[in-house]
């Protein structure tokens, strides 16, 4: 599923890219876990992009944004130092509504001197960010990290355009007469249901002795397994009720 690297070959790829067309297209539906749909965002494109990591960062439409899905820990923490100092390739792609990119971070000290040390601290070389934007609207940002100072070939980033576009869809989807203010409900509750989980995270961390990687692997797990959304399942947790997970 998702959360594997495809097989080798142009053949297999192709059916895993279709597949994960699929899923983010299977959330535009009126009532859809938003925090989900981005967590397969960021796992989709690590494992069809050939990049080290991914993570997005939404807009709540009050002028705030916030680091919603992540692919790994380090990369949670990367994207909330961006948000912090106020600066990084994430950041300017949101603002401009453009991709923004750095084939090699050593060299753009100048151009984000705060972010590129913390990047680079992380394990990172280089990044490309691509908007989630709708024709004049943008809510976000997805973000591909790479180890090595490379970019993604260009096919991948136009796949990473194209991804983005899709889930920017299934957020914007609402009905006409009332697409503001569900709009701005939606992305807050979304924010909300993040906090959530990362408390989560947190606890069953600490319980089981893992990583916090592993335990959202953990939720994200428990919750597909019974059709459950990852708030509910994290709500679960923080008050010592999720079945299973105890």
């Amino acid at each position: 599923m998702i959360e594997q690297s495809p097989p080798a070959g142009p053949a297999a790829r192709e059916r895993s890219l279709v597949e994960a067309f699929v899923l983010l297209a299977d959330t535009l539906v009126e009532d859809y876990d938003v925090v989900d749909l981005l967590d397969r965002l960021v796992v989709t494109a690590v494992a069809l992009l050939d990049v080290t990591a991914a993570g997005l960062l939404l807009d709540d439409q009050r002028g705030n944004l916030a680091v919603v899905a992540s692919s790994s820990e380090e990369t949670r923490l990367l994207e909330v130092f961006q948000l912090q100092s106020q600066q990084g390739p994430c950041l300017d792609c949101v603002s401009t509504a453009s991709p923004v990119s750095s084939g090699d971070l050593a060299t753009d000290l100048a151009r984000w001197p705060v972010f590129v040390p913390a990047a680079q601290e992380a394990g990172f070389g280089a990044v490309l960010a691509v908007p989630m934007r709708l024709r004049a609207q943008t809510i976000g940002a997805l973000n591909l990290f790479q180890a090595e100072p490379v970019l993604p070939a260009p096919e991948n980033a136009r796949l990473a355009q194209a991804l983005a576009d899709v889930a920017t869809i299934g957020i914007l989807q609402q009905r006409s007469a009332h697409r503001s203010s569900m709009l701005a409900e939606q992305l807050q509750n979304a924010l909300n249901s993040r906090v959530g989980i990362e408390q989560a995270k947190g606890v069953l961390a600490e319980r089981r002795g893992v990583s916090m990687e592993a335990a959202f692997a953990v939720l994200r797990r428990h919750a597909r397994d019974r059709n459950l959304k990852l708030s509910e399942v994290a709500q679960q947790v923080v008050r010592g009720s999720a079945e299973g997970l105890d």
